[in-house]
């Protein structure tokens, strides 16, 4: 593909892929603070609801984000996003306590990944390729994104091992600020320019459709199941008996496979009906996840899962970026992938929550499992009623 691009292009896929390395990476070090923070005074149950909360903030967020950058582009909101996010996990090092995490951690985090993440990045990505390659151009910048979970979590364990919570939320704010320029090349290579549009009327629009609905309904497992394993794996493996640095490096091959995974996705997309793809998806989540629950816990049943998990992680945001962008076009689609994109995060915030509750209630996360390897076959059920236009119409 990259033959084929300008260097416009590949100036858009380089800054994109960087930009949600950035916000996807940070958020991945999460559960890394979460026995940390238990240590200093921020229970368990306590840090995982300011990370539920992360996830409903970035959720309620993204469709304002994604309504911004269709109308004003990406310099402004990608520099506000990186400010945001650095000072929200700078904050609760400053002063650690449950009030800063829940603001940092909770609220600021959240509304700079909004700034920064996929109904941002992804949607300057798509405006820079034609239809018949933009499934391609944003799996590639899903994949690239990726690099960030695999960089950061390994540099998020180290700071903390020396410099304990201060010292992880410290390096993690400072690195943040890598992004703060990078959304002047996402809008010199738009195809599509932003322009003043009726987002509110379009919003009503697709609302009102039952496969954009169907979707939307399907994208909540996706954020269910991703929450609570990015944040609760780190510690089921700890009760499962495996080393505390397990979870880092599980969490390090997921961001790995991810990579693969994301770009076979959106090649899949390209040439597959994208909704089938979806089921698929969500369909082989739920072997996985029962898999793993039913495997002894061993290196390399964990490892294994990790790939696998891997391979399915995000691939789904640049399939559902084709499900919207096939049904209605280019010009909305950063407002549109924004209130699908609150379903998902509402999923986030009840994994995350309900993980911490069960774990609380009954000192283990069966009931928690069990529940996310079923949401998978409800989503699948979801996606295989949609109905798109063929490619060429689009």
């Amino acid at each position: 593909m990259s033959s084929r691009n300008t260097p416009d292009q590949t100036a858009a896929l380089v800054a994109g892929s960087v930009v949600l390395s950035m916000a996807l990476g940070t958020r991945a070090t999460f559960g890394l603070f979460l026995v940390p923070l238990d240590a200093l005074g921020v229970s368990l149950a306590t840090a995982s609801l300011a990370i539920a909360v992360h996830n409903l903030v970035w959720g309620i967020a993204q469709p304002i984000a994604g309504a911004w950058v269709d109308r004003d582009g990406t310099r402004r909101i990608v520099a506000a996003g990186a400010l945001l996010y650095a000072a929200g996990m700078a904050l609760p090092a400053i002063a650690t306590n449950v009030w800063t995490v829940m603001l940092g951690i909770g609220v600021l985090t959240g509304l700079g990944t909004a700034c920064l993440g996929f109904g941002v990045s992804l949607a300057a990505v798509a405006r820079a390729f034609p239809a018949a390659r933009r499934s391609s151009a944003t799996g590639i910048a899903s994949a690239g994104g990726s690099v960030g979970q695999m960089l950061l979590l390994p540099i998020a364990a180290a700071a903390i091992a020396l410099g304990g919570v201060p010292g992880g939320l410290l390096v993690l704010a400072a690195l943040l600020l890598v992004a703060l320029p990078l959304g002047r090349p996402l809008d010199r290579a738009a195809l599509d320019k932003p322009a003043p549009r009726k987002s509110v009327a379009a919003v009503r629009e697709a609302l009102g459709d039952r496969s954009f609905v169907l979707l939307t309904l399907g994208f909540f497992t996706c954020g269910f199941q991703l929450a609570f394993l990015g944040t609760h794996l780190p510690g089921y493996l700890t009760l499962c008996g495996m080393p505390a640095s397990a979870g880092a490096w599980a969490l390090m091959l997921v961001g790995g496979a991810n990579i693969v995974g994301s770009y076979l996705c959106g090649r899949l997309g390209q040439r597959l009906p994208p909704h089938f793809v979806l089921a698929a998806v969500y369909t082989l989540r739920t072997v996985a996840i029962l898999a793993f629950y039913l495997a002894p816990k061993t290196g390399l049943t964990t490892a294994a899962f990790a790939i696998a998990m891997g391979l399915l992680w995000l691939g789904t945001v640049p399939l559902t970026n084709g499900v919207i962008a096939r049904r209605f076009g280019l010009g909305d689609i950063g407002a549109l992938f924004g209130i699908c994109f609150v379903s998902h995060q509402v999923g986030g915030f009840l994994g995350v929550w309900m993980g911490g509750i069960a774990f609380t209630a009954t000192g283990n996360y069966d009931t928690a499992f069990l529940a996310t390897a079923i949401s998978g076959l409800v989503a699948a059920a979801f996606n295989l009623p949609i109905r798109l236009p063929r490619l060429a119409a689009a």
